[in-house]
Parts: structure tokens; C-alpha cells; sequence
């Protein structure tokens, strides 16, 4: 558990950064830069005589899925919301991770809709001003797919080490970073516009402290410690993050919101949070 306190507690920042340091590149080749970096840490621990091609390719699946699909439809949603609304369509995380989980395990109760209710109307007090703009439709149901992905990875990946307990996930992390490495090269290949792409200062500092941190040693950590907790306490732990990245980017990126509406939105979600705990933790 403390594996995901600490990786929440760091991303908490990553949102403003995205948003007001990187937001004005090609969202693709930022995302394949960050896989990148982080695939490189990885190398040197990367053992491929003792795997079998099968498990070669779940493991590059996983990765494509959880952090390739996740952070292309991630990073793209910073240009039509700002970084906290992003932070807060997250939510819906557990949901996935829920439903996700029981489909694997071939079984599924409606009683975690009661979740997502609450969770909708959390957010929707946050924004409603905002709901019939189409930039925010387009940067919901794009936080949604990224939420979709990352749910799956965490849960496939789960599963896969689950039945291969002799494997060390450093010698195996390699491959979904190699996953997501291809595609995110593939979508920048066809998005980015290399004839005119220049990086800043700042702009390299943040993508070195993305790939290396929050991507790089992060997601090694939240993977490491999602097989090692119970469902119910990794779905709670998607959602700590969320919290911390409001207050950051109020606070530190000086962006601004309704604070009453969003006071009375993070109840209810903070009650949809301690029901999808108390339920998950029952059902499991």
C-alpha cells in the first residue's frame, strides 16, 4: 500500500505541469517521449531468454494498452480541459478497474453502479456550467478511453504476474514500456509536425522529470504495488491522486474554479470513494 501512496502523492503534480508546460506540443510525440525516456531506464533490467514469446507479448499488450492508448488520449484531453478537470474525470478509474476485474473473473454485480452515480454527480457539480461545451464532451470521453486503458493494464498486469510468481517485475517492465514505446512512435509519426518542432528548457526539464519520475519510476512502483493489494484498496488508491492534483493546480499553477461548487463536488465524491471502498472491500 505504501507503493500507491507514494506514486499518488507524486502524481498529484504531474497534471499543471502537462497542462502549462507541455500542452502546446503535439500531445503523441510528448507522450512517445515520455515512454521513451522511460523504456531506457528499463533496458539494462530487461531479461528475454527466460520469457516465452507468449508471455513476451501480454506483457508488451499490457504495456501498449496502459500507458501507450492511456497516455495518447491522456495527454491529448489537456487541450480541451484545464489540468484539474482532467484530475477529476479520473474518477470514474475504480469503476473500470471494478468491472474489468469481474469479467476476468467471470462474474459481475450491478451494485457498483452505485459508484459510478455518485461519482457522475460529483463531477458534474464541478463543471455543469460547463457541459455544453463541446471541448468539454470532447476532453470527457477522452479521459474516459485513457481511464479504460490504464484500469486494464493494472488489472491484465495483475493477473499475468499472478501466474508467473517466479518473475521479478523488473525484469519484465521493460516490455510494457516497449509496448507503449511503439504506440506512441506510430501515432507521432502520423501527428507531429518535426519540421517545425523545437524544445525548450523547461519543456525538456518536464519531460525529463515525467519519463524518468512520474512514468519511469511511478508506474514501476503502482504496478508493484497493485499485485500486491487487493482490488478494493487499488481502486481507492487510482483515485488519492485526484485530490492532490486539484489543490496543486489551484494552488501552484494558479488556474481557477467555482471553489463552492467544487467543495460540494469532492464530497460527494469523497462519499463515493468510501462506498466503493466499504462495497469493494466486502466483495472481495
Amino acid at each position: 500500500m505504501i507503493y500507491l501512496l507514494i506514486v499518488s502523492l507524486i502524481w498529484g503534480f504531474s497534471f499543471g505541469l502537462i497542462k502549462n508546460n507541455l500542452v502546446n506540443l503535439d500531445s503523441n510525440y510528448v507522450s512517445f517521449l515520455r515512454m521513451f525516456i522511460s523504456f531506457t531506464i528499463f533496458i539494462p533490467f530487461i531479461k528475454i531468454r527466460p520469457l516465452g514469446n507468449k508471455l513476451k507479448f501480454k506483457l508488451t499488450l499490457t504495456g501498449l494498452m496502459q500507458y501507450g492508448i492511456m497516455y495518447i488520449a491522456y495527454i491529448y484531453s489537456f487541450k480541451f480541459l484545464p489540468s484539474y478537470q482532467v484530475a477529476l474525470f479520473t474518477i470514474f478509474t475504480p469503476i473500470y478497474i471494478s468491472i474489468i476485474d469481474d469479467i476476468f473473473n467471470k462474474k459481475f454485480s450491478f451494485t457498483i453502479f452505485m459508484v459510478a452515480v455518485l461519482t457522475c454527480l460529483g463531477t458534474g457539480v464541478v463543471v455543469y456550467k460547463d457541459f455544453q461545451t463541446s471541448n468539454l464532451i470532447q476532453g470527457f470521453f477522452l479521459v474516459q478511453i485513457s481511464n479504460l486503458a490504464f484500469a486494464f493494464g493494472q488489472i491484465y498486469y495483475k493477473k499475468i504476474m499472478s501466474e508467473n510468481p517466479d518473475i521479478k517485475d523488473q525484469n519484465v517492465f521493460g516490455y510494457l514500456y516497449l509496448g507503449a514505446m511503439l504506440i506512441t512512435a506510430m501515432a507521432a509519426a502520423i501527428s507531429a509536425d518535426y519540421d517545425n518542432l523545437s524544445l525548450t528548457s523547461e519543456q525538456i526539464l518536464s519531460l525529463m522529470y515525467l519519463g524518468i519520475i512520474a512514468s519511469g519510476f511511478c508506474f514501476f512502483l503502482w504496478n508493484y504495488g497493485a499485485r500486491k493489494t487487493d482490488i478494493g484498496t487499488l481502486a481507492i488508491f487510482n483515485n488519492l491522486k485526484i485530490p492532490t492534483a486539484i489543490i496543486v493546480s489551484l494552488i501552484v499553477f494558479n488556474e481557477s474554479t467555482n471553489l463552492l461548487n467544487l467543495i460540494i463536488g469532492l464530497v460527494i465524491i469523497v462519499l463515493a470513494i468510501i462506498y466503493n471502498e466499504i462495497y469493494l472491500k466486502n466483495k472481495n
